[in-house]
């Protein structure tokens, strides 16, 4: 799944949130992403500066989720969990014994991870955590080499509360079945 289609998939909130971070506390990226995201749609960038906080964001969030957005989308994403989360970027990659500068950025990445390393480790990061960040930063994490790490993969098929669209389909079939019992 790449960044724009992550977009596509979580919430509202959490989208918001990621582009209220950093107009708040990264000024300078939240202004790079609306340029870009501006000139992807062909547009100067003042024509959405000059509207209202929360109509930028509201822009943002729509046009990150298109295809012409992947490179923008990634970027804010990693920054984003870089910044906003980095305590999950750090105990991940401890728990599944990967070296990095001691704020969840790695240089050199395994071909394979150890299995149960990995599924202990998630397992932690989902019981402190909030599952779609945590979700959210497998996704990404994937992202950094084609085709990821089987054994996060396997994880991820295996927990419903790391897949997108999973808990939706769960509320879904849920207003079913109630919907169904009220018509007995």
């Amino acid at each position: 799944m790449k960044a724009f289609e992550i977009f596509q998939e979580i919430s509202p909130e959490t989208t918001h949130s990621v582009f209220q971070f950093l107009r708040d506390e990264q000024r300078e990226v939240y202004t790079a992403s609306l340029s870009s995201l501006a000139a992807n749609r062909k547009l100067r960038p003042v024509f959405v500066q000059r509207k209202p906080a929360a109509a930028q964001i509201e822009w943002l969030a729509k046009n990150i989720k298109l295809r012409g957005s992947a490179e923008i989308a990634e970027h804010v994403m990693q920054l984003w969990l870089m910044k906003a989360h980095q305590d999950v970027l750090v105990q991940f990659l401890d728990g599944v014994g990967i070296s990095h500068d001691g704020e969840g950025a790695a240089e050199d990445l395994p071909e394979a991870l150890d299995p149960k390393k990995v599924k202990s480790t998630i397992e932690k990061l989902l019981k402190d955590h909030d599952s779609e960040v945590v979700k959210i930063y497998l996704s990404v994490f994937q992202l950094q080499r084609s085709n990821g790490w089987d054994a996060i993969s396997d994880v991820i098929a295996t927990t419903p509360a790391l897949q997108f669209g999973a808990q939706e389909i769960a509320a879904e079939d849920n207003t079913e079945v109630l919907a169904a019992d009220e018509k007995e």
